[in-house]
């Protein structure tokens, strides 16, 4: 097996009893303690009128990151840009790029619409990748995308009367922006100063086959793949995007990352006690709630919950790898080879913070012993 980098998803989760401060700190003191693991990569996620969640702006998060660390890779998985322009991006990367060069990725995905590739109708049953690899039946969005409070999260993000900018348009200005090249429909020239000439690594995010992975293969772009968001549509994202690469500049051939929730501890009934506020907290989200704050396994043990609770996150439970560092690592090389992935994503919540460093560094020893790198491409 190749040599295969892990990289950290962060959503700067909030744990019942903490404060979004509490939350911050925690990731910066995890981020440097994933650096000092080895993983290659550490991205913030966007997310907003959540109350379990404080990682509302990627580019803020890094500066501050940023400066708490040395050598590991920054970056947003992703930024939002239904409520951006490319310009505003460009800034707000190239503020951080100049004080920080080299050490940015600039995580771009799609929101304000319907997850392209998902269907109203949910299959019964639960599939598999050749290789075993749990394909769960495709989750639909409807009820999530079509809730007031979503309705409510895109008129405070955008201006009254505003409306989004076409996505691969948006790519196209924001690739031109940092290459100094835009020019306005009638020859006008734009120069981004800080942003112009950044040395940021641009990636596309997608949870399917559809316009995300089109416009990150035409582009010759990095892509990563979302299994911990939709896990039933990780396989043809991965192949829509190599369907549709064209070498590019900067890559010369399709370059992927994917995504999995992992809880790690140092055996696997330890580990599923950890991982146990994970069903709630997915639930809140699913029913268009917004995350809660992380519980305590006792605190999860006592919600109420009935079937219909069950099947809202069945198809997460299934996919989340938990156990010990074995357990965990033979799931996550089981996803490398159905993927053909070049890097792992891992994102893990757990309501201790200690627990939750403890899972990235037994995850990234097993790892090593395996003999993977924590070098990138």
């Amino acid at each position: 097996m190749p040599e295969i980098p892990l990289g950290v998803l962060d959503l700067v989760p909030i744990p019942t009893g903490s404060t979004a401060a509490d939350a911050l700190r925690n990731s910066i003191d995890l981020a440097r303690q994933t650096e000092r693991f080895g993983y290659a990569r550490y991205w913030f996620a966007e997310h907003h009128l959540n109350p379990g969640v404080a990682g509302t702006s990627p580019a803020v998060l890094l500066a501050l990151t940023a400066a708490a660390t040395s050598t590991i890779r920054l970056g947003s998985g992703a930024v939002q840009l239904g409520h951006r322009t490319a310009l505003n991006t460009v800034e707000e990367f190239g503020l951080v790029d100049a004080l920080h060069p080299g050490r940015l990725d600039l995580g771009l995905g799609r929101s304000g619409g319907r997850p392209p590739g998902q269907p109203t109708t949910t299959p019964a049953a639960t599939d598999r990748a050749p290789n075993g690899l749990v394909i769960p039946p495709r989750f639909s969005f409807e009820r999530l995308l079509g809730s007031p409070r979503i309705a409510l999260q895109r008129k405070l993000l955008l201006l009254p009367g505003a409306e989004s900018q076409e996505y691969a348009e948006q790519i196209d200005d924001i690739l031109a922006l940092l290459a100094g090249t835009y020019r306005s429909p009638d020859g006008i020239e734009a120069h981004v100063v800080p942003g112009e000439g950044a040395h940021v690594e641009v990636w596309i995010l997608g949870s399917s086959g559809g316009t995300s992975a089109e416009v990150a293969g035409a582009r010759g772009l990095r892509f990563a793949a979302n299994y911990h968001v939709s896990p039933a549509t990780v396989l043809e994202a991965v192949d829509g995007y190599r369907a549709f690469f064209e070498p590019s500049d900067t890559l010369d051939k399709p370059y992927v990352s994917v995504s999995a929730d992992v809880v790690v501890a140092e055996d696997d009934d330890t580990a599923r006690e950890l991982a146990t506020g994970y069903a709630p907290w997915v639930r809140s989200i699913r029913t268009a709630e917004g995350a809660i704050e992380f519980p305590t396994p006792d605190q999860a043990r006592a919600r109420e919950w009935t079937d219909e609770d069950q099947e809202l996150v069945q198809d997460r439970l299934d996919t989340q790898f938990v156990g010990s560092p074995a357990t965990v690592a033979d799931r996550l090389e089981q996803l490398q080879e159905a993927t053909d992935a070049d890097e792992l994503l891992i994102t893990t919540i757990t309501h201790g913070h200690t627990d939750r460093v403890r899972s990235y560094e037994l995850l990234a020893e097993e790892w090593r012993k395996r003999g993977h790198s924590a070098q990138s491409s």
